[in-house]
């Protein structure tokens, strides 16, 4: 595993900056885009349907809808509705499957259109990149998939004077709160799905990196460029992480956290950890490793650290099991881990040409599990070079325990009859 060529499962004709698979449809939804900027590259939100065809994933763009000046640079997905982060609001938008109305090559009144162009996995070649550098294809058949979507509501998410931008959104579990975060620094709760502002506090010195909530709504942690990482009950500190207590050759504020993800324990229903990914806060003429930690989910208290790599990480993804780990770097690298022993499974150095922007498991629903195929993992990565690209960890083969059993009593057996024939009277 290391630098070599993967096949794009999609190229966007804009940067992608986002990525989420919805667990019921199976729907990839990414987006991304050029901003504000007179470009002319667009800014929308794509909706990819997933196919595995002869053991290789395919993508094809089902819908696009226009965001107008705006690019999502972060979203997530509660049920049917999409929480989108654009300069410094949150959208959200209702995604909807409507029936066919047969031939039609049109933008919807909301800016949106659709199509049916296909981004099949491959080698990139010259016709595969005028078709993505096109966009959209305008043209339907009868029996393709029509998405309609919908903007319902809008919060302002951050405040910052000078640059608002949210770099981060989460719903909870039970699609209760709302929870975004931003470069003022401040977390803001909202209830729904009313929108009613439920908290606005002031959680880190400086941007906000990244949030997550545990699936109870107990715990609220965020991690800040100001080298905090902050376990909250409602709008009150808790704790503070120290994530190199007990590694006395790391300098204070020579790292910073990165991000901070909850995660489930397979097998093990009320268990719960907390991972986090510690980069450098200064680049060396030798890089430093990057960290990664796991926390024990309740009580917060250190679990393991092992060290990454010396490529800085960019962004995390946690399967829905718990049982692996996603990082992608600043330098296009991705790689998977086991949770349970923060190994590296899996690798490939370069797989985008620059920063990997977000990363997204399949979910464990029955539709993601039909999309994996022999897999035991399988992942979405998303960079600014508009590519998405699939990472799969297959099967790994196994004997069912009878059989290990029945091969060790042979060997007893065997064992038992060689000492016999070599020691007569032994039994």
């Amino acid at each position: 595993m290391g630098k070599r060529r993967m096949p794009d499962l999609y190229r966007a004709p804009f940067p992608l900056y986002t990525i989420k698979v919805d667990p019921k449809t199976g729907w990839v939804i990414t987006a991304g885009g050029g901003g504000g900027s007179k470009t002319g590259i667009k800014n929308a939100v794509h909706f990819l349907g997933l196919e595995l065809v002869g053991g290789q994933h395919c993508a094809t763009l089902v819908h696009s809808h226009d965001t107008d000046t705006r690019a999502t640079m972060n979203l997530a997905i509660g049920g049917d509705v999409i929480a989108a982060g654009q300069d410094g609001r949150c959208s959200l938008m209702r995604f909807r499957q409507r029936q066919p109305r047969g031939k039609a090559a049109t933008k919807d009144g909301g800016g949106s259109e659709q199509g049916t162009a296909r981004r099949r996995a491959g080698k990139g070649g010259k016709g595969s990149e005028g078709a993505a550098a096109r966009g959209n294809v305008s043209e339907m058949n009868d029996n393709t998939t029509q998405i309609s979507v919908d903007t319902f509501g809008e919060v302002q998410s951050d405040l910052n004077p000078q640059d608002p931008l949210q770099k981060c959104v989460r719903f909870s579990s039970d699609l209760s709160l709302l929870l975004t975060g931003g470069t003022d620094g401040h977390i803001r709760v909202w209830e729904y799905p009313s929108l009613k502002e439920k908290l606005d506090f002031k959680a880190h010195e400086g941007e906000i990196e990244d949030l997550d909530i545990s699936p109870n709504n107990k715990h609220l942690v965020t991690v800040g460029r100001d080298f905090a990482c902050s376990i909250w009950s409602g709008n009150q500190l808790a704790m503070s992480l120290c994530w190199h207590e007990k590694m006395p050759q790391i300098a204070a504020k020579s790292y910073r956290y990165m991000s901070c993800r909850f995660g489930k324990v397979e097998d093990q229903k009320d268990t719960l950890r907390l991972y986090t990914v510690q980069i450098p806060h200064k680049r060396d003429r030798k890089p430093p490793q990057c960290y990664l930690s796991k926390w024990d989910g309740q009580n917060f208290l250190p679990m393991l650290t092992n060290p990454c790599g010396t490529e800085v990480i960019s962004t995390l993804a946690v399967s829905d099991s718990g049982t692996f780990l996603g990082l992608g770097t600043v330098t296009g690298s991705v790689a998977i881990y086991v949770a349970f022993s923060l190994q590296k499974l899996y690798y490939v150095q370069e797989s985008h040409g620059i920063v990997v922007t977000d990363l997204a498991f399949l979910p464990d629903t029955l539709k993601g599990q039909s999309l994996k195929g022999n897999n035991e993992a399988a992942m979405l990565s998303v960079a600014v070079d508009s590519r998405c690209q699939m990472h799969t960890v297959r099967n790994r083969r196994s004997f069912p325990i009878w059989l290990v059993l029945f091969f060790c009593g042979l060997m007893v057996v065997g064992a038992v009859l060689l000492l016999q024939h070599l020691f007569p009277g032994f039994i």
